[in-house]
């Protein structure tokens, strides 16, 4: 695992895609009217016999993707987040989760990575695909799991919802990294502390762990990509013995990576504190740039860091996580 700031690519999702489409004929790439922005003019470009551009009409396109589903294709539909998910949600249910049918949805622009404000903000996505019968729910961290999770879903029973970050995209793992749509990832052993992280929040938390560690405390960290089915065994196990657990995603803290991780916890008698760090049950402002939205609505290194600190009840001053500066064509957590 590399150590901020971190190297970026661009389009890893539209190139393991085409990739993949060219191997297997049963895949077919729908674009809601966001085909350059959702990385498939690559698809578009060289495989247009499979591509459909459906227009900005997104209810219309799941009810396409559930009817190609049915004649034998693996369709990839793509949009933004909150057009993936809040506008079409009745057709998700009715046209592909329902039938159990083999659709990949892959919402782009995650949380508040998008300055649109509220209408273009996909703020509860994952609460409303994790709520959804059949669903399987991904929320994938940087570029090397991207490659891998696209490959991965091909195959997989029912339908797919894949969360990806827009644009520059870290390079966080090394090459010997494997996604499993089955087991949370455990980064780090902590007998203190759990953090449990995914998606445009993993690079904090691992910034958080640095500074935690440095201030004497012993800090475990889980990636947890996958949000539904969720493996409540390991973050479990991570957090047995430990006094407080933290979470951290890009999504409203009701119904997500937070809510997931309160169950597994609640239902296993784990005695422990737990605090969420996400948005605090609101909508968020318009901006020039996310990075503005991160701070302002507490997504940062150091709002993890203060979660730890506040849960575990520690009389000495929280530690004050530094910055990492990035240049062009580099990624830092924030």
């Amino acid at each position: 695992m590399r150590k901020p700031p971190y190297p970026t690519v661009l389009k890893p999702y539209g190139t393991a895609l085409l990739d993949l489409a060219r191997a297997d004929e049963r895949i077919v790439c729908l674009s809601g009217d966001l085909t350059r922005q959702c990385e498939v003019d690559l698809f578009r470009d060289e495989l247009p016999d499979r591509f459909v551009n459906v227009g900005m009409a997104e209810a219309n396109m799941m009810g396409i993707a559930g009817a190609l589903a049915r004649a034998g294709h693996v369709p990839f539909v793509h949009t933004f987040g909150v057009f993936a998910t809040r506008r079409p949600f009745d057709q998700i249910v009715n046209a592909i989760a329902y039938p159990n049918l083999p659709v990949r949805i892959v919402g782009f622009m995650p949380g508040i990575s998008s300055p649109g404000g509220p209408s273009h903000q996909a703020i509860e996505d994952v609460a409303l695909m994790r709520a959804v019968p059949n669903l399987t729910v991904v929320d994938a961290a940087d570029a090397t799991e991207i490659r891998q999770v696209v490959p991965a879903i091909l195959d997989h029973p029912g339908p797919v919802y894949l969360r990806l970050k827009r644009g520059e995209i870290p390079v966080i793992f090394d090459d010997d990294y494997e996604f499993s749509l089955h087991r949370a990832r455990r980064l780090r052993l902590g007998g203190d502390a759990l953090l449990v992280a995914n998606g445009m929040m993993l690079p904090a938390a691992i910034a958080a762990v640095d500074v935690l560690v440095a201030a004497g405390v012993d800090c475990g960290l889980v990636h947890a990509p996958v949000v539904k089915p969720f493996d409540a065994a390991t973050v479990v196990d991570a957090a047995s013995g430990v006094d407080a657990v933290v979470t951290a995603e890009n999504h409203t803290v009701v119904g997500g990576l937070g809510s997931a991780v309160a169950e597994a916890l609640a239902e296993a008698g784990a005695g422990c504190r737990l605090r969420r760090v996400g948005l605090r049950d609101t909508f968020a402002e318009g901006a020039l740039s996310a990075h503005h939205l991160f701070q302002t609505y507490h997504l940062t290194t150091q709002s993890i860091v203060d979660a730890v600190w506040e849960a575990s009840r520690r009389p000495d001053p929280v530690p004050v996580a530094p910055r990492s500066p990035a240049a062009a064509g580099e990624y830092s957590p924030v």
